[in-house]
């Protein structure tokens, strides 16, 4: 199954794209940046363990260079790039940063959505 990931381009969405939709899946939101090597290092391995979980979780991914995408970083504290932030019925419940091997990947998401995936 190949999951496309939700951009978001404007701030404006993120009520609609990421906090309405987590109230039935978690998202996630990777904030990344297109001049960040870590960022693209970690993209591969998020798409990957994103589509292990057959659709159990969507990916939204934030340029924050773009529009006011910065200032809603700003907004939930991203202070580096890439950080993913997990939401799940509205709320942050986790978050990383930096890029992270699959494996890790996959492990962070079935830990800290342990409940919104049974």
């Amino acid at each position: 199954m190949h999951l496309a990931p939700c951009t978001l381009y404007h701030e404006h969405d993120f009520q609609a794209r990421v906090l309405d939709a987590s109230a039935t899946k978690p998202v996630l939101v990777d904030f990344w940046a297109d001049w960040c090597g870590p960022c693209h290092a970690l993209a591969p391995h998020l798409y990957r363990a994103i589509e292990e979980h057959d659709g159990a979780v969507e990916l939204a991914k934030l340029e924050v260079d773009e529009g006011e995408n910065m200032r809603l970083a700003g907004k939930y504290l991203v202070r580096g790039f890439p950080t993913v932030i997990a939401f799940w019925q509205g709320e942050e419940v986790a978050r990383f940063s930096s890029a992270k091997p699959m494996h890790w990947i996959t492990e962070w998401i079935d830990t800290n959505l342990r409940d919104a995936l049974t």
